[in-house]
């Protein structure tokens, strides 16, 4: 009998722990999210992971920092071969920045294995401007002599009530360049007893910091300058008399929001595809599909901001430097914003979080930087049918996804926009704080024809923004061509009597040199990639075609070196064979980097691309001429293209939307 009861209490036991054990291990689960996909984002955990290894594999310095450390993107082939609970590849890329060695390098970790599984030194490369180096400038700056004789010759004593912002070097001159040391420069602004400084830049100061050795490396000071000291703070309190809103606008969903998430997929209206988010790149889209009834197809396999370039138009050496790559010099999607529900998107959206990694390897989570919603779009499409006497209409739903970024004085946001007529849109919002020049004027000079005079002693400089997008074009499949489309007039003859004729050709580009085009409003040129090895219901090739918004032209002129840093500002269209590796259109490393770096390397070989897994790449831009207007916030300007299907669908694919 006692054994029995011994038996039945260890029974008991096995089972107690049993079950606890389970519950934990739930919890667990619960507490971390699961990876069941190549492309999950990294956890926290795998972070962590990839930090450790490399720290035992390498003997790091005390100084060594991780400027990026993201997900190691699996083979295109496995992750379009992936099935459900088959096993795949998990690995973390990491670039390391030795600061006393002024050194490189760049690391793989297969973090299944918990090894180091690749590392190399970049050499001549310098990684992105990472947030202990804006402070580490503003001691070495604060604390220089000369520097502060500069600040007290303009009448300022108080050192703290100046601000010091640092800049990636830009433009660097033979000597820096031969010298090979890591650079920032440094601005300053008199912020006084006020938080927005920017109207206050004190200006011909220049300090360029060598970030190795933590010493003044130059320093310039072209002479006094006057500058605003009005109160450009812009909260409610510093605004004054205040405009009456608008009355109350709700918007609900009461039977909840039409798209679904599972994990990092996203499905809505017959589109299904993931999102990750890149600390160089931003919010990142992947295995973009549609659903037609019938079949799921794919269109992108992988979307992405590459780069963006922010170049200025004074010619004075104290601002022809500032030409910001916002992408690969500062890590755009490291400086993502959190957004408010009812204010960056309406209040029926829903906030996502984050998961990064500092500069000194630890996880971090930032709150609330992805944003997903439905919003109204006006007539999706419309006739009223005189025959019936009816009007036949459907409203427009657009599904967006989004993030913003503050770069210094800018904001922007970046803009996912799906459509039911099977139509995806790539939109910025470009807003913040225009970057200004002090200046003794107080009305508008003809003599400056660099800016415009936005405020009493406030110069607005001209410049540019660019955008360029890195689009890998699945359409139908990876064996991919492109054609470009032309419009144009044709004369008057015996077949063209009323001279009204319009015709279209369509022009294949076959290799990487030949595809390198531009926007032509004379000829309402556009691109199309195709799948040759289908044809839809009239025998023609499905499609996809590029459908560009505003843009302007790179005004620098033959000879200047922006122009051999930025080479793909210096044309809209790129197309190139699909390589892996090639992800940012002004090269992995634009800060301090070396000449035609980026696409001009890319296309060096020339590749053929007609049926090839091709990469679509648009470089869309904002010529800025800043007015009154702009300051002291500038409203939002949007600048954005369509990649619109053309004979993808056999008919209007939202024609029978329900009502």
């Amino acid at each position: 009998m006692i054994k029995r009861l011994r038996f039945f209490s260890l029974a008991i036991a096995i089972i107690i722990f049993i079950v606890c054990a389970l519950g934990f291990r739930e919890m667990l689960s619960a507490q971390q999210p699961a990876i069941s996909h190549p492309l999950t984002a990294l956890t926290s955990t795998e972070i962590k992971t990839a930090v450790a290894v490399v720290n035992k594999e390498k003997n790091l310095s005390e100084k060594a920092v991780f400027p990026l450390i993201t997900l190691q993107e699996p083979d295109k082939k496995e992750v379009l071969n992936f099935t459900p609970r088959k096993t795949f590849q998990r690995q973390a890329f990491l670039v390391v920045y030795e600061r006393l060695q002024n050194k490189t390098y760049e690391g793989i970790v297969d973090l299944k294995t918990q090894t180091l599984s690749s590392w190399k030194q970049i050499p001549n490369a310098q990684p992105a401007i990472i947030n202990p180096e804006y402070d580490l400038a503003a001691q070495v700056v604060r604390s220089n002599s000369q520097w502060q004789a500069a600040m007290q010759k303009r009448g300022i004593t108080d050192f703290d009530r100046v601000k010091i912002n640092c800049w990636a070097p830009g433009i660097l001159s033979n000597q820096e360049v031969a010298a090979g040391q890591r650079l920032c420069r440094a601005l300053s602004y008199y912020k006084g007893n006020n938080w927005n400084y920017f109207g206050s830049p004190i200006e011909g100061v220049v300090a360029t910091v060598n970030l190795n050795t933590a010493k003044l490396d130059s320093f310039v000071d072209n002479g006094v300058v006057p500058f605003s000291k009005q109160n450009w703070n812009y909260d409610v309190q510093s605004l004054g008399n205040l405009l009456s809103p608008p009355k109350l606008l709700k918007i609900l969903q009461p039977q909840g929001a039409s798209f679904r998430i599972r994990g990092n997929v996203i499905s809505w209206q017959g589109w299904n595809f993931r999102y990750l988010m890149h600390p160089r790149s931003g919010l990142v889209l992947y295995q973009v599909t549609y659903d037609d009834g019938e079949n799921i197809r794919p269109v992108l396999y992988r979307a992405s901001l590459s780069e963006m370039l922010v170049p200025y138009g004074d010619p004075d050496p104290t601002w022809a430097f500032r030409n910001a790559f916002d992408v690969g010099e500062y890590n755009f999607g490291s400086l993502a914003t959190s957004m408010e529900l009812g204010k960056e998107i309406p209040e029926n959206g829903l906030l996502l979080n984050a998961v990064m990694a500092n500069e000194q390897g630890e996880p971090y989570e930032m709150p609330g930087v992805i944003g997903i919603y439905e919003r109204d779009n006006g007539m999706l499409w419309k006739h009223y049918e005189y025959n019936t006497q009816k009007n036949y209409v459907r409203r427009s739903r657009e599904l967006v996804m989004t993030m913003t970024a503050a770069i210094d004085n800018y904001d922007y946001s970046l803009n996912w926009i799906f459509h039911q007529d099977g139509s995806l849109e790539i939109q910025n919002d470009l807003t913040g704080i225009v970057l200004v020049q002090g200046t003794s004027a107080e009305k508008q000079s003809e003599d400056n024809f660099y800016g415009r005079l936005i405020a009493k002693n406030i110069f607005g400089v001209n410049h540019q923004h660019f955008f360029n997008y890195r689009l890998d074009m699945d359409v139908d499949g990876q064996a991919n061509s492109v054609m470009e489309m032309n419009v144009k007039a044709l004369p008057m003859d015996e077949k063209n009597s009323l001279g009204n004729a319009i015709a279209v050709t369509d022009t294949p580009l076959t290799t990487e040199t030949a595809a390198v085009r531009d926007l032509d409003m004379k000829h309402s040129r556009e691109w199309m990639i195709v799948n040759a090895n289908r044809q839809n219901t009239l025998g023609t090739p499905p499609g996809y075609m590029l459908m560009p918004g505003g843009n302007t032209i790179f005004y620098p002129v033959e000879g200047a070196k922006i122009l051999e840093k930025a080479g793909f500002a210096t044309h809209h269209v790129w197309v190139t064979k699909y390589q892996p590796d090639e992800l940012y259109a002004g090269g992995d490393y634009p800060n301090q980097t070396q000449p035609g770096q980026g696409l001009p390397k890319y296309i060096a070989n020339d590749d053929p691309l007609t049926g090839e897994d091709i990469v679509l790449w648009y470089t869309m831009g904002v010529t800025h001429i800043p007015r009154p207007e702009d300051w002291p916030v500038m409203p939002t300007h949007r600048v954005g293209f369509k990649l619109a299907p053309r004979g993808f669908f056999s008919r209007n694919p939202a024609i029978n939307l329900s009502e």
